[in-house]
């Protein structure tokens, strides 16, 4: 069938039908007829002629490091909400922490008629600033701070400064678990507010104790055992994630310490896993759906106003210090 034969059946013009099918202001008595006809005759538009008359292709690329990441999926979460209403659909990219892979999506999803991206980026590298510029399509990232970049980020140095604070204030011999660096996000700004406050408790934020991790929580367990070597007197222990404190308490554990007894434990995540360790883990509270929402949000408005002065808003959110158990 084509759109002409449907809108026949249905007794309207084609662009009713069109403005069915993209979403776009219809009356209910031509909506209920069109999609009668629809039903009965089960058609559907084709999606390769429709963006090329149209211009669009209702997709999304996401493009994100990990697939098992618990972040990532609540991210992802917030994001399908808010695009769920538009009729877009989201085709997903894993770059399984290859950072060269990043441009090399942002390239293809181009090419593969995407009418929008999301990164979820980790560094901003020379490569994948090129290919932002470059970049033909709307593009948000999520959870980097990147300058002259559309982004939707966490307060990371803040929220580590504000929980690095309160177990200074509780302990003597703390010692820092972070990750890598390059990661703009979770290693420089997290290290960067556990440093302010040792600054601020009148330490030497140079010569703070800091032992560097995996993101799992099998690296969370191999940091454990460097620091129970390295830092025996470690009274207090300040994760960069909630994976590596899990892995933590359960070095401290297998060597005989007791959470919080002995040694005070907190992360940065507040996932599910966090309420059912024994004890509860002490944890920051980073708002990832709301992340995927206002990203969501801010990709459709560039997708309908490519002009707009908003075009390269970063977005900070807030965070909330949840104390339990571990702590």
């Amino acid at each position: 069938m084509t759109i002409k034969e449907v809108a026949e059946l249905a007794g309207v013009s084609t662009a009713a039908v069109s403005r069915y099918f993209n979403g776009g202001s219809l009356s209910e008595d031509k909506r209920k007829r069109i999609k009668k006809v629809v039903e009965k005759t089960d058609y559907s538009p084709n999606a390769v002629a429709q963006t090329m008359r149209t211009g669009k292709s209702g997709k999304i690329g996401v493009i994100i490091p990990r697939i098992q990441s618990h972040s990532m999926s609540r991210v992802l979460t917030g994001l399908m909400e808010s695009l769920e209403g538009r009729g877009y659909q989201i085709i997903l990219g894993c770059t399984f922490g290859k950072k060269e892979s990043e441009a090399q999506y942002v390239e293809a999803m181009q090419k593969g008629g995407m009418e929008g991206i999301v990164l979820m980026g980790t560094s901003l590298t020379p490569v994948l600033r090129s290919a932002i510029s470059d970049c033909r399509i709307p593009l948000v990232v999520t959870g980097q701070n990147f300058k002259g970049v559309p982004c939707v980020y966490h307060d990371d140095e803040n929220a580590m400064h504000d929980m690095a604070s309160l177990v200074l204030a509780k302990r003597k011999q703390v010692v820092y678990v972070g990750v890598d660096e390059n990661d703009t996000a979770t290693g420089k700004a997290r290290k960067k507010g556990v440093q302010k406050a040792f600054r601020e408790a009148g330490l030497d934020p140079n010569a703070m104790p800091y032992i560097l991790s995996d993101f799992d929580v099998e690296g969370g367990y191999i940091a454990g055992q460097e620091l129970l070597k390295k830092y025996p007197k470690a009274d207090g222990v300040i994760c960069a994630s909630d994976h590596i404190a899990h892995g933590v308490m359960r070095a401290l554990k297998d060597a005989g310490k007791k959470v919080p007894r002995d040694v005070s434990v907190t992360g940065v995540g507040d996932s599910w896993a966090d309420l059912i360790t024994d004890p509860t883990l002490t944890t920051v509270s980073l708002y990832y759906e709301e992340c995927g929402r206002v990203a969501g949000r801010h990709l459709l408005d560039l997708i309908d106003e490519p002009e707009t002065t908003h075009a390269v808003d970063r977005i900070k959110l807030a965070y909330e210090i949840v104390e339990r158990g571990s702590i």
